[in-house]
């Protein structure tokens, strides 16, 4: 459903240098449709035609990204012509509008080695008065405004994040993940977690045959003395760290669970780990690599002398 908060159109402007560019990539990463420095001929067919559908044959929002790039950018037509396509189409079209300090302009310009594109031939500084006057009239009408002088670019994706993301919108994709070592590390894992301290049911003549989704063998593993205390201290490491990632505008997490065959310790951890992720409200996909493979001797650990690890 459309709301205030989340415009079906939201059209993105502002001075040069204040973060255009981060604020048009987060919405993409939102799922939203971008198009960036469309010329103004092309804006009444563009927001006139049907919107693009999601997965689920929902509309797309749209933010379109206008500014001194523009070809033939002229702020009194674009507040004249988006009136005019509220009133007869009912559009609910908002303007962000991203301001910045003068100095602190001149300072990203300097560090980037870019011209700015009203001052190709002078210092940047000509530019941005240039700029700040011509968009002088469209700050004043936008129904949203972000000074980013003291935000980095990962502080303006995050308020971007909070403020047009949705509910649910900004979570990363979880994924759970069990494996053996003996079979290779999982690629692109952001936690990795070694469960070959736990006591092996490979060793177990009557558990061999199970995997990890068996309550026998669950059950076994659990019941190591050092079982409990361990993973639960890994379920509040990633409670910690879930939210952090997800502040820094990561899109996929994926936690790794390992022993040394894949089918017995890490999968029976991976169930668990992702059951605990459900009851504190995300929602993990389970994936379990290496359950299907037939258990090996040569696979696994070495067997203790006096123990069945």
């Amino acid at each position: 459903m459309t709301t205030p908060a989340t415009p079906a159109v939201l059209l993105v402007t502002g001075m040069s240098g204040a973060g255009k560019s981060t604020v048009l990539r987060t919405l993409e990463d939102l799922g939203w449709e971008v198009v960036d420095n469309l010329p103004l001929p092309l804006l009444d067919r563009l927001l006139t035609a049907a919107p693009a559908a999601d997965a689920d044959g929902a509309p797309r929002p749209l933010a379109l990204g206008l500014g001194a790039r523009t070809r033939d950018f002229d702020p009194q037509r674009v507040i004249r012509r988006t009136n005019e396509l509220r009133e007869r189409h009912g559009l609910q079209i908002g303007t962000l509008f991203l301001d910045c300090a003068g100095g602190e302009l001149e300072r990203r310009y300097t560090e980037t080695r870019r011209r700015h594109p009203l001052a190709p031939d002078r210092p940047a500084s000509d530019g941005i008065a240039r700029e700040r006057e011509l968009l002088a009239l469209l700050r004043d009408w936008a129904n949203r405004l972000i000074d980013t002088t003291n935000m980095s670019a990962n502080d303006l994706a995050g308020q971007v994040r909070s403020t047009f993301g949705g509910h649910g919108a900004d979570e990363p994709v979880l994924s759970v993940l069990s494996f053996g070592f003996a079979r290779g590390l999982p690629r692109n894992a952001d936690l990795v977690f070694d469960m070959r301290f736990l006591q092996n049911p490979h060793w177990v003549p009557a558990l061999r045959p199970g995997t990890g989704l068996e309550p026998e063998v669950a059950a076994y593993v659990a019941a190591d003395p050092a079982y409990e205390e361990a993973v639960g201290r890994i379920e509040e490491l990633i409670g910690l760290l879930v939210p952090r990632y997800r502040a820094e505008g990561k899109s996929y997490v994926t936690i790794a669970i390992g022993c040394t065959g894949g089918r017995h310790r890490s999968v029976h951890v991976a169930e668990r780990i992702a059951g605990w992720l459900r009851r504190h409200g995300f929602s993990p996909t389970v994936t379990h690599r290496d359950l299907r493979a037939a258990p090996q001797d040569s696979l696994e650990d070495r067997r203790p002398a006096g123990g069945n690890r």
